[in-house]
């Protein structure tokens, strides 16, 4: 190809006389980094060009995934060793992502000398550690002193890494930070916070030791947290992680969360956003049912002046059981509701009831491919008592600014999941502003399903039903 570029040029050679900006740009448009580097092979006026291009180094360790072989570990480690010192003289290197299966003492050196490369010679600005695989918090990687003073890095993810600084920490760019699986103290993170002066995001994963994580940074205005049981946990007194963060504008709280497991929502004034992915799980459930209820109550108090709110699918499942008991959802100022849940027919009266209290909602998304694995008002009610609710459950309340609802990864048959068709009558019938509906569903034979939920819309002459547009998307 080359030649014939050149024997169409009368000898010339086009592509090399590019001006370099061009060359440079056509450059940074190839997939890949390594692609990059081939291009030099095309002429010896391209044998360095590649360098000035920003690279992008993703080390996966897919090929070297073999729990407890020593051999595999050193493998992947030569293996990123040898690439590094061929990215040595590269101008910018913008991203630097390396995933070792898991941390060992004999690849600890390895390992300080990719933090080394990405801080001091890479100077990248994003830069990702994980170790994929983990026995214990005692054995994490320690992360190394001189890897606290950077004024490159913007995006930094860390994975079972032991955050120990004995100075101040001083990562004066960062704009996010997200760190997993990892033990730490709360005068830890207050370093690490103060050092961040421009973050905006932070993600705390699975990282255990943080009783009140206090966030007063004006500009950090993102947290993401995920909560597991975990063996500091005390046996004998809750493990609570209360939150003040009032500057806080987007929250998610998810994780697994037992008896003693649990967050506490103090101070969140600002807050716009928030996702709400918790699965609670009370061992001894008929004597904590109450308490779990309380949890929900109290967290939903927190969110009710947000305008975004996603719930996950214990939410809505405790949603019935609060219902059942008589407690109806105080006014809320959500305009846009997201509900994650394979939902059931007993759902209806709390998602009902939900509603109620959101009479400013202007979209309405419900996602079916999350899974309920828990029966929570089966454990609270009888059959007889959860039919007789949902047959006599009417829903009188209005949405009049309700302009679109969307079902989505929906999975079933009207004979299966005979609610449907009353809670879409019930949107379509009380959202008088509607203007657009969509039912995305993946099974086969979803005509048969559209047309009964057309047909019943049209015979019980929802109001505007001629002037709604409705979806049906699927795949066959």
């Amino acid at each position: 190809m080359h030649k014939k570029m050149m024997a169409a040029a009368g000898g010339g050679d086009r592509l090399t006389d590019l001006p370099e900006e061009i060359l440079l740009y056509i450059l940074s448009m190839l997939p890949n980094s390594r692609q990059v580097v081939r291009t030099s092979v095309l002429s010896s006026q391209w044998q360095f060009l590649w360098k000035s291009v920003s690279a992008s180094l993703d080390f996966n360790s897919e090929d070297y995934c073999k729990p407890y072989k020593k051999i595999y570990i050193l493998d992947y480690a030569a293996s990123v060793n040898r690439e590094l010192h061929y990215w040595r003289s590269c101008e910018k290197i913008k991203s630097f992502r390396v995933f070792p299966y898991s941390y060992q003492d004999f690849i600890a050196h390895d390992v300080d000398l990719w933090v080394h490369f990405a801080v001091n010679i890479g100077k990248v600005e994003e830069f990702t550690l994980k170790f994929c695989y983990f026995d214990s918090l005692d054995f994490a990687y320690k992360f190394p002193e001189f890897a606290y003073t950077n004024t490159v890095l913007r995006n930094l993810v860390l994975g079972f890494c032991r955050l120990r600084p004995s100075g101040n920490v001083k990562w004066s760019n960062l704009v996010s930070l997200s760190i997993g699986d990892a033990g730490m103290t709360e005068g830890v993170m207050e370093k690490i916070l103060s050092g961040c002066p421009n973050l905006e995001c932070l993600e705390l994963d699975k990282v255990v030791g943080i009783r009140r994580l206090e966030i007063s940074s004006v500009k950090l205005r993102k947290l993401i947290v995920t909560i597991y049981e975990t063996e500091s946990a005390d046996d004998d007194q809750d493990y609570c992680v209360e939150i003040h963060a009032p500057h806080i504008r987007h929250l998610e709280l998810s994780g697994l969360c037992y008896d003693k497991i649990h967050f506490q929502l103090r101070n969140v004034a600002s807050l716009v956003t928030a996702v709400l992915s918790l699965n609670v799980y009370f061992f001894d459930l008929e004597e904590n049912l109450e308490k779990e209820c309380r949890y929900l109550q109290e967290l939903l108090h927190h969110v009710a002046n947000v305008k975004n709110l996603e719930l996950g699918p214990w939410c809505i499942e405790c949603l019935s059981i609060l219902e059942f008991k008589g407690w109806h959802v105080p006014p809320s100022s959500w305009k846009f509701l997201k509900l994650n849940a394979a939902l059931e027919q007993y759902d209806y009266p709390g998602i009902c009831s939900f509603l109620s209290s959101s009479s400013g909602l202007e979209t309405l998304v419900i996602d079916w491919c999350h899974p309920k694995p828990r029966e929570l008002l089966s454990m609270y009610t009888n059959e007889d008592e959860r039919r007789r609710r949902f047959e006599t459950h009417s829903f009188n309340c209005s949405l009049p600014h309700l302009k679109f609802f969307k079902f989505i990864n929906f999975y079933g048959k009207p004979s299966e999941k005979k609610f449907v068709h009353p809670l879409i009558k019930c949107l379509c019938k009380n959202a008088t502003a509607l203007k657009k509906s969509v039912i995305a569903c993946n099974f086969r034979r979803r005509d048969v399903f559209w047309n009964y939920v057309v047909r019943s819309l049209q015979v019980c002459n929802v109001p505007n039903y001629s002037e709604q547009k409705h979806w049906f998307l699927g795949t066959p």
